[in-house]
């Protein structure tokens, strides 16, 4: 693999709203995550990717763009914006902004234009189609629920195609004056200096352009958009041509959000000549997923996670280096979705994070995982200000549901369990804000916080700065970034165990997936103990020699990265 400035680094994502507050006002802001870019460096972080912070109606909390060019006021100004890349820039901290350009706002000047005349040059920037005697042109779903189509005010059998919310019309790819207008915007932000984009829902800038119904998958008649996608061909020209245009000249990082791509279409997203750097590695987050809603989804075990890792890493490795995450804006918090109810302590949490930031890729965390916060427990639909997450609630309802079971079905996947604030402190609204928070924080960040974990040893936060500053050592860093991933006692239940082969060290990751002791066999020597979840010293850890190998006694939830002797070595 051709080595990149990336590929030692850890990666963490900040939802800007949510992060820390500057002025009182209960909402996230640039100057709030200026201030936090020593605890970001001290974390041991070298790339941050912010989610929007340009001008937007928040429909779907800044994924609904009115304005590329500009900072909403929210999040403070551009100044603002330029004064955090300066001090990021001190830090060593390369900043990622997030590129939604398969849709905008409705607020957005194009659309407000193509409203007025949707038969001129911007109603072309769109996709404006005749209906079928006043319904829909075709059968597709939104994202968010309902169809893709949506009337255009005024006409009768006009509609124009959203593939998320109807705040939200889609970019029509098809026309070279819109994808000229977004190259310009990303060679606008680039000279500003941020390193690159994350690059949001980008597999759905190439439509069907058939516009054809397809079988339906639910009782409302409609098809899932990942159906749609299935069979739209050239998503490749468009992507190798923004390179060739906006990145390239740059050598931008870029990082894609990509659920429905083709297996076989890998080395052309990430491999030597790929449209991206990397992709987010979605293989665990796909698990027990329903097409038919979130009250049809199954619950999900350490072992699928570890099954789906492996699967993954089988297919990536010799291409490129995805990115590994555990949660991020768009899913529940990782300890309270992959973790069994009665794995609460920190012990379990660890181990998960071992697992993911001892895989082969670039470990990517979302804020907040450095500590273990965990979903919040909702009351009330109420309480719920997740657009995604009132649809499935009305879903589930549909379905038969009562109000009391739709609430805790939906509160298991919200998307607002990642969405509530950074846990700083014991201190009021968790240290996120002296104001009113505009989500209400969880209630279990007395226990859970940065300030508690941070003058304790053993505490997440410090295991995680661990794992990721062995991405830097210089004895074992070279098989933590570069070392090939070979899974080990795929066979045993509730354990994950594999290999990171380097070209000096052989390293053997095994995780006690239980609440219970165990003894592990392996057919090695063990040169030393790189890393214990425990961290307990000596005493943690029992390895007992055998004839042609070791056997490896585990505490419950217990991580370990041992250094082994292989023949040759």
């Amino acid at each position: 693999m051709k080595k990149k400035w990336w590929h030692g680094k850890a990666a963490y994502q900040i939802y800007p709203k949510s992060f820390m507050d500057a002025d009182g006002d209960g909402i996230g802001d640039l100057k709030g995550i200026a201030g936090k870019l020593d605890y970001l460096k001290g974390l041991g972080i070298g790339i941050v990717w912010i989610s929007p912070v340009y001008q937007s109606p928040f429909v779907d909390q800044g994924y609904d763009i009115s304005d590329y060019y500009a900072i909403d006021p929210a999040f403070g100004s551009m100044e603002d914006m330029e004064c955090l890349l300066r001090e990021a820039k001190k830090r060593g901290i390369a900043i990622v902004m997030d590129l939604v350009v398969n849709h905008c706002s409705d607020q957005h000047e194009w659309f407000q234009k193509a409203l007025k005349d949707p038969f001129g040059k911007y109603g072309k920037y769109f996709y404006i189609k005749e209906g079928k005697d006043g319904k829909a042109p075709c059968n597709w779903r939104s994202y968010f629920g309902g169809s893709v189509w949506e009337k255009l005010p005024g006409y009768d059998n006009l509609f124009y195609l959203h593939m998320f919310a109807k705040e939200q019309p889609d970019l029509n790819w098809e026309n070279p004056e819109v994808r000229q207008e977004i190259y310009r915007m990303i060679r606008w932000w680039l000279d500003k200096g941020i390193a690159g984009f994350r690059l949001d829902a980008i597999i759905n800038i190439k439509k069907d352009l058939r516009f054809m119904d397809l079988p339906a998958d639910r009782d409302d008649g409609m098809c899932s958009p990942a159906a749609m996608l299935a069979q739209a061909d050239g998503i490749h020209e468009f992507l190798q041509e923004m390179k060739r245009e906006a990145f390239a000249p740059y050598e931008a990082f870029t990082i894609g959000e990509l659920f429905d791509f083709r297996e076989e279409e890998l080395e052309r997203y990430i491999g030597e000549e790929g449209c991206f750097e990397s992709i987010f590695d979605f293989a665990p987050h796909m698990l027990g997923a329903s097409g038919r809603g979130w009250y049809d989804r199954t619950p999900v075990s350490l072992d699928q996670f570890r099954d789906a890792v492996f699967a993954s890493k089988a297919v990536s490795q010799r291409i490129g280096m995805m990115a590994n995450i555990i949660e991020n804006h768009d899913e529940p918090r990782g300890v309270s979705r992959y973790l069994p109810e009665d794995a609460g302590d920190e012990a379990a949490k660890k181990l998960l994070a071992g697992i993911s930031l001892m895989s082969f890729g670039l470990p990517f965390l979302y804020q907040g995982q450095e500590i273990g916060m965990t979903n919040k427990r909702f009351l009330s639909i109420r309480e719920v200000d997740d657009i995604n997450t009132l649809d499935e609630y009305k879903v589930a309802l549909e379905h038969g549901f009562s109000e009391t079971e739709a609430l805790a079905i939906i509160s298991g996947m919200s998307r607002d369990n990642a969405r509530t604030p950074m846990q700083w402190n014991s201190r009021p609204h968790a240290g996120f804000t002296d104001g009113t928070p505009w989500l209400a924080e969880n209630e279990n960040y007395g226990e859970i916080n940065a300030a508690e974990q941070e003058g304790r040893a053993d505490s997440v936060l410090s295991f995680y700065k661990k794992l990721i500053a062995l991405r830097t050592d210089p004895e074992y860093g070279e098989a933590v970034v570069y070392g090939l991933q070979e899974p080990f006692g795929q066979e045993m239940e509730q354990f994950t165990g594999f290999y990171r082969r380097g070209e000096k060290q052989t390293l053997l990751a095994l995780a006690n997936c239980r609440g219970q002791e165990r003894e592990v066999e392996i057919p090695h020597a063990v040169r030393g103990v790189v890393l214990d979840n425990y961290d307990e010293g000596a005493d943690s850890v029992r390895i007992e020699t055998l004839e042609g190998g070791s056997r490896v006694v585990m505490k419950r939830w217990q991580f370990l990265v041992l250094a082994v002797i292989e023949d040759g070595q």
